[in-house]
């Protein structure tokens, strides 16, 4: 609305002009992003310099940057708004904490009272907030990391993303079976002692997705790995995570690894020696010596492109997902001084394999369901209230994750791990 208010006060002054003859003018004298192309020379005035002047946009985050979730999301806006011009405070916005409740709508509501173009926000049950506020303000653009709905809602001004975080939890899987291995060579303990913990915060199927995807890459290059899985019911609660991860090494297990988003597990693994595999930031400060590898989605591709689509008047992709070829899929650099030997060369090996697709990470001959290959299975994909399965995510030999919708939907329990609880 504010650029079509532009364009008409850009010809009401031409107009003028004209009558107080001024129509010798040359149209140069113009706004560039007002007049046409052929008037406004791009060497004179690039395109995308000036409608990013007039571009605001507006971040929600669950929690704060101690969070290494939201920390993530938030150097990448800042990396993406910066590269367009924006400026911190004026033209692009932060609201923090913010619940996953009505506070979500409030915020999301001021944004586009304070004038934002473009609204994201960055937690799973955000969601319903986002479409309400979408639908009060059908002028300004809202963008949702997670979702499930946006492809089935039918809202022009609602968008999900997501990328194939799988791969990257892959990779960072292989690092940890790598470094079984070593351990096991060193005499530390037998392989069928290799045993994994892992901190999950929710049995959403984005948890599922991510704590098989690692532990397929682990057993890629241990066979004899195994896994056990715990819970805390919370995205971040330090304390909580701390004591679970000190009881899975307490029962037996060799090295840790989570999808819960504070220091709490890698702190567990600094004081007791057990290596440790992050999500989202490198926490090699907290744990210098027992840190080997994280990895992470990379949003800045995504705010540069939802920042353009806008700037160019072109639609926000509905349901949008990165890969490791879009540059959304990532490792945070490896710590040579804890990870195996050949590490580096090897994670290069199988990264190209994903890139090129001669390797997928669900591939159904490197696992089993209940002692089986599964050779069919119904997804719930279109996500309504009752989580009807409605789409059939196997073929060619795998499970295509993200493809039919850019959040997760693999909720396959296979066999080798084994869930502590499940409460949540």
């Amino acid at each position: 609305m504010k650029k079509i208010i532009a364009l008409l006060l850009a010809l009401v002054m031409v107009f003028v002009l004209a009558a107080c003859g001024g129509s010798s003018a040359p149209a140069a004298e113009e706004p560039a992003a007002e007049a046409p192309a052929a008037d406004a020379p791009a060497a004179e005035e690039p395109a995308a310099e000036a409608p990013a002047a007039d571009l605001k946009v507006g971040f929600i985050f669950l929690h704060d940057e101690n969070s290494t979730y939201d920390l993530n999301f938030m150097s990448a806006a800042r990396e993406a708004c910066e590269a367009k011009g924006l400026v911190e405070g004026e033209s692009y916005l932060f609201k923090y904490p913010v619940a996953e409740s009505e506070e979500c709508y409030n915020a999301a509501a001021e944004l586009a009272d304070a004038g934002c173009d473009i609204v994201f926000a960055d937690s799973f049950n955000h969601e319903d907030y986002m479409i309400q506020a979408a639908m009060e303000f059908p002028e300004v653009q809202f963008c949702h990391a997670t979702g499930t709905k946006a492809h089935t809602q039918g809202l022009d001004n609602y968008h999900n993303a997501f990328a194939s975080i799988y791969e990257g939890r892959y990779l960072a899987g292989v690092a940890a079976g790598l470094k079984l291995n070593e351990m096991i060579e060193a005499g530390e303990f037998s392989a069928d002692e290799a045993k994994i913990g892992y901190v999950g915060a929710y049995t959403y199927a984005e948890v599922i997705s991510g704590y098989t995807s690692f532990f397929l890459g682990a057993r890629s290059v241990c066979p004899s790995a195994t896994m056990e899985v715990t819970f805390t019911g919370e995205w971040y609660d330090q304390a909580a995570e701390q004591e679970a991860a000190t009881n899975l090494i307490n029962n037996g297990c060799k090295l840790i690894s989570q999808h819960a988003d504070s220091l709490g597990a890698p702190a567990a693994c600094e004081a007791a020696g057990v290596p440790n595999v992050s999500y989202n930031g490198s926490t090699a400060n907290a744990g210098p010596n027992t840190y080997i590898i994280a990895s992470r989605i990379n949003w800045a591709p995504y705010f540069t492109l939802m920042m353009d689509c806008v700037l160019n008047g072109e639609p926000i992709p509905t349901d949008w997902t990165g890969t490791l070829n879009t540059g959304s899929v990532e490792l945070f650099e490896l710590n040579e001084a804890v990870a195996a030997a050949g590490t580096a060369d090897k994670l290069a090996e199988v990264q190209a394999a994903l890139e090129d697709g001669s390797l997928h990470v669900f591939d159904t001959s490197t696992f089993t369901v209940d002692g089986e290959t599964l050779t069919s299975y119904m997804a719930d994909v279109d996500t309504d209230a009752d989580y009807t399965p409605d789409t059939e995510a196997i073929s060619d030999g795998y499970f295509h994750e993200s493809e039919y919708r850019s959040a997760p939907y693999f909720d396959v329990q296979i066999d080798g791990i084994t869930l502590l609880d499940t409460q949540f």
